[in-house]
């Protein structure tokens, strides 16, 4: 469609490029999203779509749920809530498959910046250029991050990825030039930042 000049444009989510659906226990309904998590074949489908540029971004999909919720049915997925929170998570996990396919950083990070900047039509975000936002982050490509889904900072402690051991962790973010987030700066329940007040804003076509 896109040869043939259709104006569209193609995403998918940390989840399809990193957990496959022959790994996923029988009634282990955190892992619950739609469209369902497929198998090994379709995500190697995916990857090529990335590589070939068919995908134009990785987006989280954030879709937070209440333990009660997500686990209501006792394993009957028809009955779970639908959809995975993976705001936390996701640039850890997909570097960590891409870097076990070979892939470099470098061809994620448009689909994480740009790509999806682009599709909401946010001006000069996902860049760093003289004049735009300075929204920037420190990652650390080598560090291994173990994700515990007690200690993510979702308010709801319960993941498809406790457990996983990841590698590649966001040491620091900055939000138009203010430091907003600092590993360094200790747990959830002592972490400066966390008593910060919200210093994010809604966006929309235009700004950034």
């Amino acid at each position: 469609a896109k040869a043939d000049g259709v104006d569209l444009t193609v995403e998918t989510c940390p989840h399809y490029l990193t957990i496959t659906a022959e790994e996923i226990p029988d009634g282990a309904s955190e892992f619950k999203c739609c469209p369902p998590i497929r198998e090994a074949g379709n995500q190697d489908l995916l990857w090529q779509g990335i590589l070939h540029g068919t995908i134009d971004a990785i987006v989280s999909d954030h879709s937070p749920s209440t333990v009660d919720l997500k686990r209501s049915g006792n394993g009957d997925f028809g009955l779970a809530w639908g959809g995975i929170a993976g705001l936390q998570v996701g640039l850890s996990a997909v570097w960590t498959e891409a870097r076990r396919r070979g892939i470099p950083l470098d061809t994620l990070l448009p689909l994480f910046t740009t790509g999806p900047a682009r599709v909401a039509g946010l001006a000069d975000a996902g860049e760093i250029v003289v004049g735009a936002p300075a929204h920037l982050v420190v990652f650390g490509v080598d560090d291994e991050l173990r994700i515990d889904a007690r200690a993510l900072h979702h308010r709801n402690p319960i993941s498809a990825y406790d457990g996983k051991l990841l590698t590649g962790r966001v040491r620091r973010t900055w939000l138009r030039g203010q430091s907003v987030y600092d590993a360094s700066e200790g747990g959830a329940g002592e972490a400066p930042w966390l008593r910060r007040p919200p210093a994010g804003r809604l966006l929309s076509r235009g700004t950034a």
